[in-house]
């Protein structure tokens, strides 16, 4: 496999990815599901957080507001569990954040993750604007989201062998401009290989075009335990797409050989973080979307994998999506404060936004967005956790 492969090139330092199948799993995990209320929005919507857990010490808690991934405990190599994800301890923590304009504090993001170019797209002959959200461009989906969404809570389950819970929205015609009223189904499991899993499911009434993902902030070593740059990080990717200087994409598919987004070996993330390569210029940082290697749209495939060598804890991320936007908080200033009371700053946490490419309605020889009646968007993306 890729990552066992590339594993072998660090020596002592054990982060090969197989780890989907070489996780802290056993026989005799039984995970769990539990629902209880957290507060309502400021126009009175009642929402609720879901819990999952295993018996490995993993808990995965997420809320019905914005589908938002509040919190995931892991054991370190010790055994100390602690929280990996950037987050609050209320709801208000993330109203006052969509009211501020938002980060996106670990959202399910719709209908159109990442950047329209001047909020501008075409379907079928017909234009069609969303607002402007990240002058001159839109982004995530205008200026009412669905991280900014009460989703309803449709199903839970607590298995032999994982636990799952769905969450659902009916987004309308004309929502944030976009045509068709579209249904989405995101369904989370936690099972006893220490895997959490989003699966993606929609379909429209009218065509339409559409962009999932999730923007959770990893932090391997801990919330509020300051910055990523030491973990280490591996990407199967061999190009990506580059943008111009507000992050739309030129329309081309480059190699990261030679250049600072070249992570198909294990590479420690501040080696190249302060590089005066352009994209990175332009980022301030990390923030592009590589194209994964191999076919789209199957079963999830390995993605990147992330190590951090003070804890032990490791990430692999996989999925079905085509692409994977990459992000080490460029924009978090100390405007936040998270669960630990600690301001976050850039280079605080990481994000892995497994999705389709930015702006592709706009650039026709990308994977297509266009989702038309009878099709299903059907994609899963995987985040397995292991320590060492």
């Amino acid at each position: 496999m890729f990552f066992r492969t590339q594993a072998r090139r660090l020596g002592g330092i054990a982060i090969a990815a197989a780890i989907v199948s070489g996780t802290m799993a056993s026989a005799e995990a039984a995970p769990h599901v539990a629902v209880q209320p957290w507060g309502s929005t400021p126009d009175g919507q009642n929402v609720q957080l879901v819990t999952m857990t295993n018996d490995h010490g993993v808990v995965v808690r997420f809320i019905t507001y914005g589908g938002i991934i509040q919190s995931v405990e892991t054991p370190d190599r010790s055994g100390h569990v602690q929280d990996i994800v950037l987050g609050f301890g209320d709801l208000k923590g993330y109203t006052v954040d969509s009211a501020k304009g938002g980060l996106f504090f670990g959202a399910m993001i719709g209908r159109y993750a990442n950047r329209l170019a001047g909020g501008n797209f075409t379907v079928d002959g017909k234009s069609y604007h969303v607002a402007v959200t990240a002058p001159p461009n839109a982004l995530h989906g205008g200026k009412q989201g669905f991280d900014k969404k009460v989703w309803k809570l449709s199903g839970v389950r607590s298995g032999a062998h994982d636990a799952t819970a769905t969450l659902t929205l009916v987004s309308p015609d004309g929502d944030q401009g976009f045509p068709g009223t579209l249904t989405t189904r995101v369904t989370y499991a936690l099972n006893d290989n220490d895997a959490l899993s989003l699966h993606y499911h929609a379909t429209t009434d009218a065509p339409t075009v559409l962009n999932l993902t999730n923007h959770s902030y990893w932090n391997l070593n801990g919330e509020g335990s300051g910055s990523i740059a030491e973990e280490i990080l591996q990407i199967n990717a061999d190009h990506y797409t580059p943008t111009d200087s507000t992050s739309i994409p030129t329309g081309e598919i480059a190699p990261v050989a030679g250049t600072p987004l070249d992570f198909t070996k294990p590479t420690m993330i501040n080696d190249r973080l302060r590089s005066n390569f352009p994209q990175m210029m332009y980022a301030r940082g990390y923030d592009q979307n590589w194209v994964l290697n191999g076919p789209s749209g199957g079963k999830p495939r390995p993605a990147a994998h992330i190590y951090d060598p003070r804890s032990g804890r490791s990430m692999d991320i996989s999925t079905s999506q085509p692409g994977l936007q990459v992000y080490t908080a460029n924009s978090l200033d100390g405007g936040y404060a998270g669960i630990s009371g600690r301001a976050y700053r850039q280079t605080d946490a990481i994000a892995f936004e497994a999705e389709h490419y930015p702006d592709s309605p706009n650039h026709p020889a990308f994977p297509t967005t266009e989702l038309r009646p009878g099709q299903s968007f059907d994609y899963t993306t995987v985040f397995a956790f292991s320590n060492r």
